[in-house]
């Protein structure tokens, strides 16, 4: 699937998306926008990862309606916090606000689950050309080839299976 120009994975690219997970953070403690960026990765499993040039200018905005203030700098680092108009919006806006990293993560659980499992075999792959001679480089394109025409078996008999 072809992402929109600009977006980086999945949740990205519709509006309030990021306003909505800095929201949310300061909701739980105040923050620079580092940590969000940060934490929005963490939370998602690196699936979504909010650039710098989405996530200060939503603080700009954020701070411009006065639902969040400037509270101190750690170093250069400008440190955010809900304002009392800000608490309230999160409180009146509950359904919104409640998890809005679910949007990112939940379609996209069970591939988190098996990307660990498809990077130890690329380690390994990476292992076989590094180290392997041709005929083990031969075996192993053969073996992915094989498997991946596996893979799509299985979807395939899915499919088939809803079907009936």
């Amino acid at each position: 699937m072809r992402m929109p120009r600009g977006s980086r994975g999945p949740g990205r690219g519709r509006r309030g998306d990021v306003r909505n997970v800095v929201l949310a953070l300061l909701s739980q403690e105040p923050m620079n926008g580092y940590q969000i960026i940060k934490t929005v990765a963490e939370r998602t499993g690196d699936l979504w990862k909010p650039g710098p040039g989405s996530v200060y200018p939503a603080l700009g905005l954020l701070e411009d309606e006065g639902l969040i203030q400037q509270e101190s700098a750690e170093g250069s680092r400008k440190t955010f916090a809900l304002t009392d108009a800000g608490r309230e919006y999160v409180a009146s806006h509950t359904d919104e606000l409640a998890d809005p990293f679910e949007r990112v993560t939940s379609p996209h659980a069970s591939f988190l689950d098996a990307r660990e499992e498809i990077g130890r075999l690329a380690m390994a792959v990476q292992q076989v050309v590094v180290a392997g001679d041709e005929k083990q480089i031969a075996a192993t394109r053969s073996l992915l080839a094989d498997t991946r025409r596996a893979v799509y078996r299985i979807l395939a008999e899915e499919d088939t299976a809803s079907d009936t």
